[in-house]
């Protein structure tokens, strides 16, 4: 049976004549607008270049920064001296501001993102502040009295000194940083970073090193920052401390919540109903009250309360929902992702040896050692607190052995990381299913190859990695059909029943190339029916080559399909043979005392 095929498409898609729409209107806007609203337009535009960054970082990734309006006043402080004190070009000054901002987003980065829970938001805040009054302390940055004098920018000989002017040129600006955005989000780095949030095991299990990817995007969205500061510099001409403290870094996550921090154009919505908002409230609220004060500061705090009562996910899944959707678009098939070669039939190729995990006082694995042999399908039972969990997760990298050997394909793997591992030929399900519901199944499976590919940010950013995206989506869609779930591969997996989900998994895996396939209780929550085509879907892929290691608490699935049986019981090894071997122990009869090993009634 084939795979199916995405919608063919003979134009442009409602969505798309949408987008050019919205196109059509932000250029015309400049042209009819006053002044005043031209100059609002403006800042609008900046501020969602801010906001654009804040949404990978803290939508996406889900890392939340409070500090981000500092990196804006990096950047422009930077092309501030540079032009008044130096007289270099402001487009130098956009180069240099990049390169400083890098620079101090990335040692902040390095320092700071290994932080956990309320400690990584607290340091945002701390070193926010701290670059707040380096602005504001420091005489060669014109101190608490500020710059003037910043020249304006010239394009192609014409000074940008109109509003109407500048206000094209922040929309360009704007334009190719959501564009940019989008690209790097349908990438394969994107679906990284969207299982950073929903699933980090899940990434680190695929190849992905997540403190490198989380300081990547920390600095991305810092230097969309600066970018926003030099537009914002050589708009205003004139530059203080004010704009990018903690009070301006608290609002551009109010822009991102408000608007939907999951999603770029919500951080553009974002970002225009903020400021908008805040202007007419500065204009009303004094009259209705009667007096003067920052009363729109109290209207905000309200509108994020109710906005994450009654629309958590922000006010574009709102809109989102009347538009039209496209769906995945799938590119046309090309060249083939490498395959590595399947090791020799019968040969050794797990090995672990007198392995031992100590956590504290307690010994969950003690002296354990079997071997895995090219071909086969070996199960992994015991009994609860047998220690099988622990046994996966020293042979799968999430936790290092205390002592012993772990040893695949004749290299030593027992301080390998999950990714490492992953990368000679290992791939794994889960205990529980870990699945990224809001993508669709093609793109949870295209996760499982990430280790496949090598476009990094820039390539995804400028749109270069889609030949290496088209064979990766090929793969992916290949191995869905293999697993029955091709006819379903546009759907969101957060729709599937939990035992289709546990067959996504697999396909998932299946993605990587392994020699060696993991998994982790895969029948649990599955009926008979779909426990019957999961035996069926493991001896097909034996017979194509692919080895497997299972853990399984169904003692009638696990004696009709595997091999050999390796039992655990308290930490240590209670039995290892074949099924009818296993079956006639006294000891492992007696450690499952009250459970039917017979394996009748299996298919």
């Amino acid at each position: 049976m084939s795979a199916p095929a995405a919608p063919a498409r003979s134009g442009p898609s409602p969505r798309g004549l949408l987008t050019i729409a919205a196109v059509v209107v932000a250029l015309i806007l400049p042209l009819i607008l006053p002044v005043f609203q031209v100059t609002l337009l403006t800042n609008i535009l900046i501020f969602s270049i801010v906001v654009t960054g804040l949404v990978l970082l803290t939508g996406v990734v889900g890392l939340t920064s409070f500090g981000h309006a500092a990196f804006m006043g990096v950047g422009a402080y930077t092309t501030a001296i540079l032009s008044t004190r130096l007289g270099l070009s402001p487009w130098l000054g956009l180069l240099a501001g990049f390169a400083v901002t890098g620079a101090v987003a990335a040692f902040l980065g390095l320092i700071t993102l290994r932080m956990q829970g309320h400690y990584l938001p607290l340091a945002t805040i701390a070193w926010g502040i701290s670059l707040y009054y380096v602005f504001g302390n420091t005489p060669a940055l014109g101190g608490n009295t500020g710059l003037t004098d910043i020249p304006a920018l010239s394009l192609f000989g014409l000074r940008l000194t109109g509003s109407r002017q500048f206000a094209y040129l922040a929309l360009l600006s704007l334009g190719l940083v959501a564009l940019g955005a989008q690209f790097l989000l349908s990438s394969r780095t994107g679906r990284a970073m969207r299982a950073l949030r929903g699933g980090p095991l899940v990434a680190e299990a695929f190849g992905v090193n997540l403190f490198a990817l989380r300081v990547q995007v920390f600095v991305l969205s810092a230097l969309m920052a600066s970018l926003a500061g030099w537009l914002y510099a050589h708009n205003q001409r004139f530059l203080n401390p004010t704009p990018f403290g903690l009070n301006s870094g608290i609002e551009y996550l109010f822009m991102a919540v408000v608007g939907g921090s999951g999603q770029v154009w919500g951080g553009v919505l974002g970002a225009g109903l903020v400021t908008q908002l805040r202007e007419t409230l500065r204009d009303v609220l004094p009259g209705l009250l009667g007096q003067q004060g920052n009363f729109e500061t109290v209207v905000f705090g309200l509108l994020v309360i109710l906005v994450l009562q009654f629309a958590r996910r922000g006010l574009w899944p709102l809109v989102e929902r009347a538009l039209p959707q496209d769906g995945l678009k799938l590119l046309p098939a090309g060249a083939t992702l490498p395959r590595r070669p399947q090791p020799t039939p019968g040969g050794p190729l797990l090995q672990v040896e007198r392995a031992v995990k100590t956590f504290g006082g307690l010994r969950a694995v003690s002296d354990v050692s079997f071997e895995l042999r090219a071909g086969e399908i070996l199960g992994l039972i015991g009994p609860n607190g047998a220690g099988k969990s622990t046994m996966f997760n020293l042979i799968t990298g999430v936790n290092p052995a205390s002592s012993g050997v772990i040893r695949f394909a004749g290299q030593d793997v027992t301080r390998a990381t999950a990714g490492q591992i992953h990368r000679l030929g290992i791939s794994r399900t889960f205990q529980h299913v870990k699945v990224l519901p809001e993508l669709t199944l093609l793109e949870n499976a295209m996760m499982g190859g990430y280790a496949r590919g090598k476009a990094g940010m820039l390539a995804s950013l400028l749109r270069l990695e889609r030949r290496e995206e088209a064979a990766l989506q090929h793969e992916a869609l290949s191995q869905l059909q293999r697993v029955g779930l091709g006819a379903q591969a546009y759907a969101l997996a957060g729709n599937l029943p939990l035992g289709q989900q546990r067959i996504l998994e697999v396909a998932r895996a299946l993605v990587g190339d392994p020699s060696l396939l993991l998994l982790d209780e895969p029948a649990a929550g599955l009926r008979y029916g779909e426990k019957m085509e999961l035996v069926g879907l493991l001896r097909r892929l034996r017979d194509e080559g692919i080895t497997v290691l299972i853990v399984e608490h169904d003692m009638e699935l696990v004696m009709n399909l595997v091999d050999r049986l390796v039992v655990m019981n308290s930490g240590e090894k209670l039995a290892e043979g074949s099924p009818p071997e296993v079956r006639a122990s006294p000891a492992v009869r007696e450690a499952y005392l009250g459970v039917d090993m017979t394996g009748e009634g299996a298919a």
